[in-house]
């Protein structure tokens, strides 16, 4: 799984649906050392920003969710961007059992939360997002950037 990814809904009645998507989310970076930057967002056409997923309190977020598909929380957010931007990686890969099969999973380092993988194709995996407490889960898929210089760095 290393490498850029980009992600988007898979609409299933969460409370995330549209959220992300609105707010410039475009996917997750996995590092060849089972690090991962767990929440990247498109800041300008040709620059990735990484955020700190704890800056965002997930019980809160998910409360005010039907707010973060609004026109101006997309325009705020690109100001919060710059106050929660990451310094390092946020989550690591791991192995995890889900329903008696091993797969793949990314654990958050300060909140409470694991994207479950499921491979799709060669460069496409379904993802779920399960937050510990909440029976809800949002589900997104995410499909590998072929580089080719057009995707920023941060």
């Amino acid at each position: 799984m290393v490498g850029l990814w980009r992600g988007e809904d898979i609409p299933s009645d969460h409370p995330f649906d549209g959220v992300l998507e609105n707010l410039q989310w475009f996917g997750k970076r996995f590092h060849p050392d089972l690090r991962a930057d767990a929440l990247l967002f498109q800041w300008k056409p040709d620059r990735l920003v990484p955020l700190e997923p704890a800056a965002f309190p997930i019980r809160l977020a998910i409360r005010l969710a039907p707010l973060g598909r609004t026109f101006l929380a997309r325009k705020l957010f690109s100001h919060v961007q710059k106050v929660a931007r990451a310094h390092g990686t946020t989550a690591k890969l791991t192995l995890r059992m889900v329903d008696g099969l091993e797969t793949t999973a990314m654990v958050y380092d300060k909140l409470p939360v694991i994207d479950v993988f499921g491979r799709v194709a060669d460069n496409e995996v379904a993802g779920m997002m399960v937050v510990d407490g909440d029976d809800r889960r949002y589900f997104f898929r995410l499909r590998k950037v072929i580089p080719s210089g057009s995707e920023g760095g941060v």
